[in-house]
């Protein structure tokens, strides 16, 4: 007797193998049998015929960390198929907290009242375990976190001993569970953190065989320069290393996509463990403060405020030599949008160009005001732009090393979470890769564009029994339609969920059911 069986699908394994009808039999949270059985006995029968049935999506890189705990319903992903996603990236995550340190600055971060009443990256972990998130996650430790739980918020290279206070506290995250080490060195503080603060900690997740995601710190002018730095850490460690949100952004030399993918296939050839992921769209979206220079972080978001009030200041902020993007420098503030804010919600979805229109002041002092309207909650104003190509976006798609992700928020339009938004793709990326770029225009082939969102970065994680379907596997399953799969989200409205996407089940409990999300929330922490 079989708790589910999932009749008449045609299953893709998630290996990048062709397609085979057959019938899948769940019983409790693993997969039981795959074959040809739709007469045997079962609790719960699903007619899947005419759906392709595949592994339940691995999203490698999400901001989720602190929304899991406001409301962990998960809406926005189990909807289009995601079952597992990684949190902790770009150098932020929830642990290690200084005492008496809030959530403020961490990416995703919502003003809910919450109490942050853990320090370590273990009891972090207990907390979302507690959360009961409806999908699995698995959690990176990041740079800026371990780095502030020790330095603070003052700037300066730190010397011998905090160094090794750096490294004690990785060491203890790897044994509390974390999977890997992650680093935003476009970030406060990544951008002024030395070379010998990231090798230090690169070398703590060699040891104890996590992986290294970086957010590089250059992906513009000076592009080779941040991918060489990244391979090279990863190199002297030896450190498994994926690249994070690869695409280079305004501003890079034509030949920089190119360029860069042959750094990478010179480091294999050397030995160095290297892969890569993307956003599979041109838009790229971040916190608004990442546009002042690393000095006017310094301190905290008190001191930087402050500065924001002094007119000498903030013309020295306008001329930052990295800026996080190149479209500013440029001028071109009509592909630059507002995204998030709570004090200046009605200017949300308005160009940068037009703001400063309505307000009669330059674009970048529009820029400058609206980080000082939000006081404290400065660090949670977000932006989006046009940044990206999406002729490097299909190069990329064409390599085996690439992966896709959404480099966004877990949210739910229910609750606490109710109106917040990550991304433009935050609802549907999936469906954008799977309709836009397979079915609409080919880039890659329906097999390939599943192994990379399941069996790739299950492998990657060291996740045995997740992103395949198989005999034993954990049973995190989606059943979908390629051919109505398609993103309904769009620039004005954004938070839609897509079509296409039928039956998802986590760990053997359905989460979707035609088409529609119930109240289940049977997701686990992923503890390396």
């Amino acid at each position: 007797m079989f708790d589910t069986l999932i009749t008449g699908g045609s299953v893709l394994d998630g290996t990048g193998a062709q397609a085979y009808l057959a019938d899948i039999a769940i019983r409790a949270d693993r997969i039981v049998a795959i074959g040809r059985f739709s007469q045997a006995p079962a609790h719960r029968r699903v007619d899947v015929a005419g759906l392709t049935v595949a592994p339940g999506f691995i999203d490698i890189h999400t901001h989720s960390d602190y929304t899991l705990l406001a409301d962990g319903r998960a809406d926005s992903q189990v909807c289009q198929g995601v079952t597992t996603e990684v949190i902790g990236q770009c150098g932020f995550s929830c642990a290690p907290l200084r005492a008496g340190a809030g959530g403020r600055g961490l990416i995703g971060y919502v003003e809910l009242g919450m109490a942050i009443d853990w320090a370590s990256f273990g009891e972090y972990l207990d907390r979302l375990t507690q959360a009961r998130p409806a999908l699995n996650v698995a959690a990176f430790v990041g740079h800026g976190a371990i780095h502030r739980a020790v330095m603070g918020d003052e700037a300066g290279a730190p010397d011998e001993d905090d160094i090794s206070a750096m490294v004690r506290l990785a060491e203890q995250a790897f044994d509390d569970g974390a999977m890997g080490l992650s680093t935003g060195l476009e970030y406060w503080p990544g951008n002024d953190a030395p070379l010998q603060e990231i090798a230090a900690l690169t070398d703590v997740a060699a040891r104890r065989s996590g992986l290294y995601a970086t957010h590089v710190r250059n992906r513009d002018v000076y592009y080779d320069l941040g991918f060489t730095e990244a391979i090279a850490t990863a190199r002297h460690a030896g450190a498994r290393l994926q690249i994070s949100h690869i695409q280079p952004k305004f501003g890079a030399p034509a030949q920089a996509m190119q360029h860069t993918l042959e750094l990478l296939y010179r480091a294999g050839s050397e030995g160095v463990d290297v892969a890569f992921d993307i956003i599979p769209h041109d838009w790229s979206h971040t916190v608004m403060v990442s546009v002042l220079p690393a000095w006017a972080r310094e301190g905290g978001t008190a001191r930087t405020l402050e500065r924001l009030k002094n007119p000498a200041l903030r013309e020295r902020m306008k001329h930052n030599p990295t800026p996080i993007w190149r479209l500013v420098t440029a001028g071109r503030w009509d592909d630059i949008v507002l995204l998030r804010s709570l004090v200046n919600a009605d200017l949300v979805g308005r160009s940068l160009a037009d703001i400063g229109r309505q307000r009669g002041v330059d674009p970048f002092d529009a820029v400058l005001d609206l980080l000082l309207e939000e006081g404290e909650g400065m660090p949670e104003v977000m932006w989006t732009s046009r940044s990206f190509a999406d002729a490097d976006l299909c190069m990329c798609l064409r390599e085996n090393g690439c992966m896709v992700m959404s480099d966004t928020l877990a949210l739910t339009q229910r609750g606490p979470l109710k109106g917040s938004i990550g991304s433009l793709s935050g609802y549907g990326w999936t469906a954008r890769l799977l309709g836009h770029y397979v079915r609409e225009r080919g880039i890659l082939s329906l097999p390939d564009a599943v192994a990379r969102i399941t069996s790739r970065p299950a492998e990657r994680l060291g996740l045995a029994d997740r992103g395949r379907l198989r005999t034993g596997a954990f049973a995190d399953i989606v059943a979908f339609d390629p051919a109505a799969v398609h993103d309904r989200s769009s620039f004005l409205m954004p938070l839609q969920h897509p079509a296409g996407f039928e039956q998802v089940w986590v760990n053997g409990v359905p989460v979707v059911q035609d088409g529609l999300r119930n109240d289940e929330q049977p997701g686990r922490v992923l503890r390396g």
